[in-house]
């Protein structure tokens, strides 16, 4: 089923991620998922079995106030709701078979928008078969559009998602390699800027008619994306780098953007 999923729990940051979503849908011509995850909110156990039905019923009040307010954004989109009962990223998880794209808030009912993502957020992006979208910051869809990239399958992963959404969005794409620490300086900067040129070159090619631009930056790859990424509509990386460690789910840079980036973020897999 080709869908976009979206996480929606009512919050500031759930609207942000409802629109980013209604506006995917409406550009791909897919369906849209909207989930709702509750959970009894007490830590002790409910003594009457009505008490859960009412749980259950507020929590179905917010998923229709999603629904209304994706009809009104989007009246031409087709959308399934689903109300589930259970961890916000182990729901979404479930639901996330054959979509084409996972959307989520950076921050829940709990969470601050001054605060890192929260733990859902990571979960997803980590573990999410298909690309995930963190909306942070304003979610507004201008500008430009930042990849990274350091060569890895992942980056090239990201740099396939970064000119499809340019491609919908008719935005530029600006395509960043950091290469801090590459000693001697003169001779390693030439190779990786070499490197850059041959990553970023056969989708140069492919769309020919987009500005596309390439930044190689002496600053460490957290510090050259997140300042790469102020008033960008989207920072688009890989789950994982050339350095990466196998057994993590989502690598240390990444995980910095999901957490601290200005703008939305997309988490792509190879």
């Amino acid at each position: 089923m080709s869908q976009v999923l979206v996480g929606y729990d009512g919050s500031q940051s759930g609207e942000r991620a409802l629109h980013w979503a209604v506006s995917e849908c409406r550009l791909r011509k897919v369906d849209l998922t909207i989930c709702h995850a509750w959970h009894w909110p007490y830590a002790f156990d409910p003594v009457h079995e009505w008490s859960i039905d009412v749980a259950r019923r507020m929590a179905g009040h917010v998923l229709d106030q999603g629904v209304l307010a994706a009809e009104n954004l989007g009246p031409q989109v087709k959308i399934r709701k689903v109300l589930s009962s259970g961890a916000g990223a182990t729901v979404l998880l479930q639901e996330a078979s054959g979509s084409d794209l996972i959307v989520v808030g950076s921050h829940g009912q709990r969470g601050s928008e001054g605060l890192p993502a929260g733990s859902t957020a990571l979960e997803i992006a980590g573990r999410a078969p298909c690309p995930t979208v963190i909306v942070r910051g304003t979610g507004q869809k201008s500008g430009r559009i930042v990849v990274g990239v350091d060569g890895s399958a992942d980056s090239d992963a990201a740099l396939a998602l970064a000119f499809e959404e340019a491609v919908l969005h008719r935005l530029e794409v600006e395509v960043v390699h950091a290469a801090a620490g590459e000693e001697p300086a003169d001779e390693l900067q030439r190779a990786a800027g070499s490197r850059l040129q041959t990553q970023a070159a056969p989708w140069c090619a492919k769309y020919s008619s987009m500005n596309v631009h390439t930044r190689l930056s002496a600053e460490p790859p957290r510090q050259a994306l997140l300042g790469a990424a102020h008033g960008a509509a989207l920072l688009v990386v890989g789950r994982r780098g050339q350095g990466g460690i196998p057994d993590l789910r989502l690598g240390s840079v990444s995980q910095a953007m999901v957490e601290y980036a200005p703008c939305p973020v997309m988490v792509a897999r190879a």
